[in-house]
């Protein structure tokens, strides 16, 4: 009897099981490195918005202008003045744990501006005249740099009109406009801390005369050589320049002229508002004060409104070199 054996299907190469391992192995490899980038993007994106959107996540805001609202908020401070007001209100921003909203420009004294660096016209309008004497915040300061130290936003940024759209949606929980308000009740009190936003402007006081305690150094939470160390890159830059330019060299502000100034009161009688600072100021009493901090033979820079010619000559006294 004739059997008929079934027939056999041909086995698939090794060759062929192979390829078909690899692509598969090379599918799935290729989709776990598109999530794991999807993912990483989305996560990287996430933050940057939450870093953007919510610095410290609460306000704190004193005007458009340094030292304004106050009795200054018709005229300009010198930039000294305005250092110290705005070191007053990033040391509130600090000590409250909220992100200061610091005015985009500032004002430059036409006392400091003679030799025409900015030019005026007659016709200009306020804001003209404002914009004209006036140099954007950033040029002057790093703002990301002092970001690392207090958390700043400038008052024509993107994020402060968004602060101030969600303050207005807000209403009584959003925004507080607060007067004669210590710093410690700020942060204590939940009837402020709790608001996104803290709006210092109804104060009539300049800024740094909310710092109360500023004679007292242990109150103090920024050095006064924190805003200089904020400099833009460009002024670091040229300041380094002069430093090479000039050596190493100790420098002292003298200010006389304006200030040892007499006027006659109420009796006919010639008084001085600082009875003590002509001869505090006088050369011999100037080495007394600096015997601690001056060796001799240093270079000794003085910036004065002194008048008179070779004034500060006797410094040489002890080989300091007065310019």
């Amino acid at each position: 009897m004739a059997f008929h054996r079934a027939s056999k299907a041909k086995p698939k190469s090794a060759r062929s099981r192979i390829l078909l391992l690899a692509a598969a192995v090379t599918a799935i490899a290729l989709l776990f490195l598109f999530s794991s980038l999807l993912s990483t993007t989305v996560s990287k994106a996430n933050l940057l918005q939450r870093r953007q959107q919510q610095p410290f996540e609460k306000y704190l805001y004193w005007g458009t202008r340094i030292d304004c609202p106050g009795k200054h908020c018709g005229s300009c401070e010198g930039l000294g003045h305005q250092e110290s007001s705005l070191r007053c209100a990033l040391e509130e921003a600090l000590f409250l744990g909220r992100t200061f909203v610091m005015p985009s420009r500032m004002c430059i004294n036409p006392i400091h501006n003679k030799k025409g660096i900015l030019h005026h016209s007659t016709n200009a309008s306020s804001e003209e005249l404002w914009d004209a004497s006036s140099c954007a915040m950033d040029s002057l300061y790093d703002t990301e740099l002092m970001s690392d130290t207090v958390p700043v936003i400038l008052d024509n940024s993107k994020e402060w009109y968004r602060v101030l759209s969600t303050s207005m949606k807000l209403g009584a929980r959003g925004v507080a406009h607060v007067e004669g308000v210590s710093r410690f009740e700020l942060k204590e009190n939940s009837r402020y801390s709790d608001l996104l936003l803290i709006n210092r402007t109804a104060s009539p006081l300049s800024w740094f005369m909310e710092c109360k305690d500023r004679n007292n150094r242990s109150a103090i939470m920024l050095p006064y050589s924190f805003l200089p160390s904020m400099a833009a890159g460009k002024l670091r830059d040229a300041a380094e320049k002069i430093k090479a330019l000039l050596g190493d060299y100790d420098a002292i502000h003298v200010r006389r002229g304006d200030k040892i100034k007499t006027r006659k009161d109420r009796f006919g009688v010639a008084r001085s508002l600082h009875p003590h600072l002509d001869r505090d100021t006088r050369p011999e009493f100037m080495l007394c004060r600096i015997a601690k901090w001056v060796p001799p033979g240093r270079t000794l820079f003085i910036a004065s409104n002194e008048r008179t010619p070779g004034f500060f000559s006797p410094l040489s006294a002890r080989k300091l070199v007065s310019v």
